[in-house]
Order: structure tokens, then sequence, then C-alpha cells
């Protein structure tokens, strides 16, 4: 019944495959992403055709009658489910970096059918005995390095996913995987939405201090809302530093600064109880796989290896900054007392200020005098110059790459040769429909096609 199902998903959604951009190879040059021809319509069809190809690949898998080797389980494994692959990279990227509502209400839909296939798929026994033969025998493959760590990967994977559950435990793991990924997903939808709902207008007697490039940037922000002459603040990041920096209003550093450190608190978008959940299901996944705690489990795969392992680092640090934390502390303090005329005590709201304030007492540094020398165009220019002097590797933009966003740029990244190492998005500015921070994913993992020599890269910054 369920081969049947897969067929008759595959074969009804061929039909729509000339008009589903996801649903094929991308006949673009370099194989980049043709945004213009993808809107959100697609994506779910996309995402269900592709997760009943990889189930029915997975089947094939498991069907063999060969010896399981190397080839026929781990590679043809690896390989599998590339237009899943395709169409999710496309979607999560654009959900983390221009996302809307009608993007996320499909994230919410898609998530529990992702969670059941993923789950499926290490809960497959047939599947893993396969795996599990290859690396115990790994020994008779004569495999070269980059083959025993994917090996060694996949097995852990595997491993550390409930592949050696048995009997209940695994329809346990299965309900507690799909409730942590739904709640993982609206967790983070929460901080998006409500980040965009902080409005602060101020007035002009509330702006001493900061450096122009950000009033005008409030000014600006505010007659987008139709409030010409207002002075609006929002808490994106770059906004938040620089009041927090340059705002000779301590009790507005202090609103800036719990207002950005209570977010998701409270009203609509509260996650405290989304937190907690997430905790608790953690710590049962994690009894379920014989840890004592998540951090047990999740820690297996890393150099820390433990908990105790962590807490040994931070305590080294601790250990080696704490002396100098002090003086540093003792001499802002000070400072800050001495232009004040009374004692003051340093608060979170107040370090970045005084700090800001003492290193240009100290060495007559102001970083808004370095500004001009700093527009964006120069340090990109700056960073791709030190890199091809570096590493010979040379950065050329390409108008004709279809992108996402008009804030993106789309460069061709090649050796001295001449020969591609990849494609570079860059994409340096906050929004609404972007997620908060400095991050960098990808389109297009790296890979190398023994077969065919050749290796592929693409980037999104």
């Amino acid at each position: 019944m369920k081969k049947l199902f897969l067929s008759l998903l595959i074969t009804i959604s061929a039909t729509a495959m000339a008009e589903n951009t996801l649903l094929k190879e991308f006949s673009t040059p370099f194989g980049t992403v043709p945004f213009d021809s993808i809107n959100n319509s697609q994506y779910e069809e996309a995402i269900d055709t592709g997760i009943a190809k990889a189930l029915q690949g997975i089947e094939a898998i498991c069907n063999q009658r060969s010896i399981p080797d190397f080839e026929n389980t781990i590679v043809a494994l690896e390989r599998n489910g590339e237009d899943l692959n395709r169409a999710l990279s496309v979607f999560f990227n654009l959900l983390n970096a221009n996302s809307d509502d009608e993007m996320m209400e499909i994230s919410l839909r898609v998530s529990p059918k992702l969670s059941d296939f993923s789950t499926s798929i290490a809960l497959n026994e047939r599947l893993w005995l396969r795996i599990k033969e290859v690396y115990d025998n790994r020994d008779k493959f004569n495999l070269n390095a980059e083959q025993l760590m994917l090996l060694q990967k996949t097995y852990d994977s595997f491993a550390l996913n409930g592949a050696n559950l048995i009997g209940d435990d695994r329809e346990t793991y299965r309900k507690l995987s799909a409730e942590l990924s739904e709640l993982t997903t609206i967790f983070g939808q929460n901080v998006l939405k409500e980040l965009n709902t902080y409005e602060i207008w101020l007035k002009k007697e509330d702006l001493t201090g900061l450096p122009e490039g950000i009033v005008a940037q409030a000014v600006a922000d505010a007659s987008q809302k139709g409030r010409e002459g207002e002075f609006l603040f929002t808490l994106q990041q770059p906004t938040y530093m620089a009041f927090l920096k340059y705002s000779n209003r301590r009790d507005l550093r202090e609103h800036f600064y719990r207002l950005y450190n209570s977010r998701n608190t409270n009203g609509e978008y509260n996650n405290i109880e989304n937190m907690k959940r997430i905790a608790e299901l953690r710590r049962q996944i994690a009894n379920l796989l014989g840890s004592k705690t998540f951090a047990e489990h999740n820690l297996k795969r890393t150099m820390a290896e433990t908990p105790n392992g962590v807490y040994d680092l931070l305590n080294r640090l601790r250990d080696a900054y704490m002396p100098a934390l002090k003086v540093e502390l003792d001499e802002l303090t000070d400072f800050a007392s001495e232009i004040e005329g009374k004692t003051i005590s340093i608060k979170p709201w107040d370090y970045s200020y005084y700090a800001n304030k003492l290193k240009n007492a100290k060495y007559s540094f102001d970083e808004e005098q370095l500004r001009p020398y700093f527009q964006l165009d120069n340090v990109v220019d700056g960073v791709f110059g030190l890199a091809t002097k570096l590493y010979g590797i040379t950065f050329t933009p390409n108008d004709s790459i279809q992108v996402y966003h008009p804030d993106v740029k789309a460069y061709e990244v090649r050796y001295p040769n001449g020969d591609l190492v990849g494609i570079l998005y860059t994409d340096f500015f906050p929004r609404a429909s972007k997620r908060p921070g400095a991050w960098m994913t990808s389109f297009r993992e790296q890979y190398i096609d023994e077969t065919a020599q050749t290796c592929v890269l693409w980037f999104q910054l």
C-alpha cells in the first residue's frame, strides 16, 4: 500500500513538473537558483514530491539482493534525496533570509512531514542493518580517508538518532521528535515576528551622543512609516549595539537593553513555555537514547565529548580572563565615576558606552572618524583583495545571476587558473524578513564526484 501511494504521488506530481521550477535541475549558468521563477506555491509540492522520491530511493537500497557494500549502501544513501535537498535548501534559506507570513505557514505544515521523513529513515531496520554490516566489515573494503569519514558519520548519525531502539521506544522516539520539530519551528518564527514589532519613537532631545548615521537611519525609518521629521528606532542589532555604545541617555540605554533581553517573554510571541517544553523533549529523547542529559547526548560527536569537557574549558577560560577583567572593570568604574561626578556602578547597559569613552580619552581614538574609510564597498574590496593576495582567488560580480533580494550581490569566485571555486552571494543588511545576527549558510553544499572529477560549491552569506 505504501509503495502504491508513493508511486501515485510521484506520477501526479510529474504532471506539474514543467511548471514547478524546484522539481527539476536548474538550467541556469552554474546551476544557481532561478529565484525569479520560484514562488511560494511551489514549495510544498516540491517538498512532498521530494519526500516521496527519497523514500522510494530508500526502498530501492533496502530491497537490493546484493551484499551490502560501501557503494550500494553508503554512497547510494548519500546521493539519495537530491530533489528533496534542492527544494529544502531554497525554501529554508529564504525562510531565514527573505521570509513572509505565507512561508512561515508553509514551514509549519511541512515541519511534521519532514520530521516523520527523517525518523522513518533513522528507524528503518533494514537500512540500518545494511549500514551496520558495511561498518562492521569496513576493513575489507579498502576505503580511503574520505570514504571512511563518510561511513563513520553515517553510522554515528543513525546510532545517535534511534536506530538501535526496539519495541515501543521506536514509536515514542517518533512522537517526541515530531513535537520537538514543530516547537523549534514555532520558536524561531516567534523570535523573528516579535523583533519586527518593536518600534521605539524618540524625540530630538533623546538623541544626544548618537552618530549622524544612526540618526539619519532613524529619520528614514520614520519616513517609511509616514511620520516625517520623527525618529524611529528598532531592536535590529546594528541599531541596538550603536545605541548602547553612543547614547548619552543612561535611562534610554537601560530601556533598550531591557527590551532586547526580554524579547519573547510576554505577549503573543512568548517563548517561555516553548523553551521549557523543548528542554523537556530533548531530555526525554536523550534518556531514550541512553544519555542522562541532552548535553551528554549532543556532545558525543564533538571535540568536547562530554559536559565535563565543556565545563573544563570554560573554567580554564574564566581563570585566565577573570584577573584582567577585574582590573579593566575597576578602571572603567573609576573613569565613569570621574566624568559623571558621582559614584557609578557599571551595569550591562553602561559597559559599551563607557568603554568607548575611555578608549577615546586614553588613545584619542574615535571609531566614527574612521567610518568614511570603512564604507561597505571599501570593506568588501579590501577583504576580497586580501583573499586574492593570499590565495590567488578572484571575485567577479555577475549581475546576470538571479538573487532573492535587491540587497544581495552575486560573485563568481575563481582559482588563479580561471577554474570556478563557486558562487558567492553577499547579503549584509538587516530587514524585517531576515533572521537577525551574522550568519552563513549554503544553497548547495560542496561535493566531489569522483566519477566526473568535479567539485562544486555555492555559498550564501
